[in-house]
C-alpha cells in the first residue's frame, strides 16, 4: 500500500507553476495574483481495498513533480438534498471517484508577497468541512481560501473518509477512522507546512457542523498534543458523540442492509458504491438508549464514537491543554432542516413534542423552557429552536463551559444572527449561513431565488469583519472581544450590528444542563 503509487505520479513541471518539496515529493501548484493553490496533495495512502477500514498510513513517495493544479477525487458519498435550496456550494460536486482521496488543499501566499518578510513563518489554519459525516469535500466553492492567503495565512482544507468507511464502528477495525484521517492531516501539516511558508507551531484547527464536532473531538484527544495550538468550533457539539451501544445499532443495521456479518472482513468485500448506497438507507434509526439520547436526532447515522463525550473529556482534563478555543452557533440553526422542505410551515405542536421527546429525557420541562424563551412562537419556530439546540447549542455551551473551567487556554464565544432572506425570510440565521463570511467571500456568489442568501444583501462590512476576527484569533488567540467564562458567558453577537452580550439564549439552554 505504501509503494503502489511511486511511478504513477512521475510528471514534468508544467510551465507557470510554483513547486514545493514535501516529505513525499515535489508538488506543483497554480499561482494567481500573489497566492498559490496546491490541490489534491496526499497526506495519507489511498484507503483502497483492505485499507478502507484501517488507520491511515503514510503515502508512498513519488518521483518527479506531482501536478497539484487541479482538484482530485473525493470520498465516496451519496448526493445530498435538503429541499428547495441550492446547497452545492456547501456539499461540492459529491463523489468524484478515485482511490487517492485522502488529500488536502493548501492556499499559500507567494514567497515574494508584497509588504511581508518572506522569511517570516505565517499562521496556519486547517479547515475540516461539514456534511453530516456522510458528504462534503475540499472541492466545495465555499472553501475558497484565497482571502485567507491574501491576508497572510496559510490555509489547509482536508478531505477525510465519510459514512461507513469513515465512521461505522466495526469489530476488528480502528474506531473513528475519519477522525484518524484528520489527525494524520495535522501530522502532515506539522511535517510539511513550513515549506509552504507556514508556522507548524501556530496551527489553528477549525471546522463547521460535522467538521466542528470533529474539531472538538481532536482537542479532546490526547493524540492532538503538539499538533494544534488553537481551535474554532462553528456549529458543532461537545455532546455530539455516539456511545458504543448506539454505534453498535448502526453497525447491525448496516450489516443487515448489506446482508453480511457485522465484521471488518465482510465489509472489506463490499464495493464503495454499495457501501454508499447502504449508508444512505440508514437514516431514522432510533438511537435512544437507557442512558443516552441521539445527539443527531436522526439526521445522520454516523458521528464520532466515544466512551465519553468530548465536553466531558475536556472537563476531565484529557486531551490537549492550553489550546485557545473560539466556539459558537447560529441563532436559527434548525431552520435549514425544516424551511426548504416545507416542514417549518407545516409543523404542529405534536411535531415539536416529538422533537423534544427524541432529544431530551424530560420533554415537558424542555417545552416549558422554550415556550418561555420564545413567547408567542409558532410551532415551526419552536421546533427549529429545539432542534438547533439539540444538535449544536447545548453541546457547544457544554464544551465552552468545560474548556473555560479546565483549560489554561483562553475561551471565546460567538452567536451569528444575520438573517438570510431566502424563502421569504424564513431561512434566517440558519445552519451554514456564517461560512461565506468566515471565508471572506463575495456575497453575490450566494444570492438568488434558491441560493443560501436569497435575494437580500448582507451588510457590506460583515464578511471582512468576521473574516478578520477569525484571522486575528489564529494569529493572537484573541478574536477581539471579551473572553468567555461560566459566570458571565460573554458572547459576541455577530450580524447587522456587533455587540457583546452575556449568555444569549441562556434561558432555553439551561434546560439542557446535566
Amino acid at each position: 500500500m505504501t509503494t503502489e503509487h511511486r511511478a504513477e505520479h512521475r510528471t514534468e513541471q508544467r510551465p507557470g507553476t510554483r513547486t514545493v518539496t514535501t516529505a513525499q515529493g515535489v508538488v506543483a501548484g497554480a499561482p494567481h495574483e500573489g497566492i498559490t493553490v496546491f490541490r489534491g496533495i496526499p497526506y495519507a495512502a489511498p484507503p483502497a481495498h483492505a485499507g478502507r477500514f484501517a488507520a491511515p498510513q503514510r503515502h508512498a513517495p513519488w518521483d518527479g513533480v506531482r501536478d497539484a493544479t487541479a482538484a482530485g477525487p473525493t470520498a465516496p458519498q451519496a448526493a445530498r438534498n435538503l429541499g428547495g435550496i441550492d446547497m452545492s456550494p456547501y456539499f461540492g460536486p459529491g463523489w468524484v471517484p478515485g482511490e487517492d482521496y485522502l488529500t488536502l488543499d493548501v492556499w499559500a501566499p507567494d514567497p515574494n508577497r508584497r509588504g511581508q518578510d518572506p522569511d517570516q513563518a505565517l499562521p496556519v489554519m486547517v479547515f475540516v468541512h461539514g456534511g453530516g459525516f456522510v458528504a462534503g469535500s475540499t472541492r466545495a466553492s465555499l472553501y475558497d481560501g484565497a482571502a485567507f492567503a491574501r491576508d497572510g495565512v496559510v490555509l489547509v482544507t482536508v478531505n477525510y473518509r465519510l459514512g461507513i468507511a469513515g465512521f461505522l464502528d466495526l469489530p476488528g477495525a480502528p474506531r473513528n477512522r475519519g477522525l484518524l484521517d484528520v489527525l494524520a492531516a495535522l501530522r502532515w501539516v506539522r511535517e510539511n507546512i513550513a515549506a509552504f511558508g507556514g508556522d507548524p507551531g501556530r496551527v489553528t484547527l477549525f471546522g463547521q457542523s460535522a467538521g466542528a464536532t470533529l474539531t472538538g473531538a481532536v482537542i479532546a484527544a490526547p493524540e492532538s498534543r503538539g499538533l494544534v495550538q488553537r481551535a474554532i468550533v462553528q456549529s458543532g457539539s461537545g455532546l455530539g458523540a455516539f456511545s458504543p451501544e448506539q454505534a453498535a445499532r448502526v453497525t447491525k443495521a448496516a450489516a443487515a442492509a448489506l446482508g453480511i456479518a457485522p465484521r471488518t472482513d465482510a465489509f472489506d468485500t463490499v464495493p464503495d458504491a454499495r457501501l454508499v448506497e447502504a449508508a444512505a438507507a440508514l437514516g431514522g434509526i432510533d438511537l435512544r438508549t437507557t442512558s443516552a439520547y441521539d445527539p443527531l436526532i436522526g439526521l445522520s447515522p454516523f458521528s464520532v464514537v466515544a466512551d465519553r463525550q468530548p465536553a466531558d473529556a475536556v472537563a476531565a482534563g484529557l486531551g490537549s491543554d492550553g489550546i485557545d478555543l473560539l466556539i459558537g452557533t447560529n441563532a436559527e440553526e434548525g431552520n435549514l432542516y425544516l424551511v426548504p422542505s416545507g416542514a417549518y410551515a407545516a409543523s404542529t405542536m405534536a411535531d415539536v413534542r416529538t422533537t423534544a421527546e427524541r432529544s431530551h429525557p424530560e420533554p415537558d420541562l424542555l417545552l416549558a423552557a422554550y415556550r418561555a424563551a420564545y413567547p408567542g412562537a409558532a410551532p415551526g419556530q419552536l421546533r427549529s429552536a429545539v432542534m438547533g439546540d439539540a444538535l449544536f447549542g447545548a453541546g457547544s455551551r457544554a464544551l465552552a463551559d468545560a474548556h473555560a473551567e479546565r483549560s489554561s487556554g483562553a475561551t471565546y464565544s460567538y452567536l451569528f444572527d444575520w438573517r438570510s432572506s431566502a424563502f421569504g425570510g424564513l431561512l434566517g440565521a440558519t445552519h451554514t449561513v456564517e461560512l461565506p463570511f468566515v471565508f471572506g467571500l463575495d456575497p453575490a456568489q450566494l444570492r438568488g431565488p434558491d441560493a443560501l442568501f436569497g435575494p437580500g444583501t448582507p451588510p457590506r462590512d460583515l464578511a471582512p469583519r468576521m473574516h478578520a476576527a477569525w484571522i486575528r484569533f489564529a494569529r493572537t488567540g484573541d478574536p477581539g472581544w471579551a473572553p468567555y467564562d461560566t459566570r458571565r458567558r460573554a458572547t459576541a453577537v455577530i450580524g447587522n450590528r456587533w455587540t457583546v452580550r452575556e449568555d444569549p439564549g441562556g434561558e432555553a439552554l439551561r434546560a439542557w444542563e446535566r
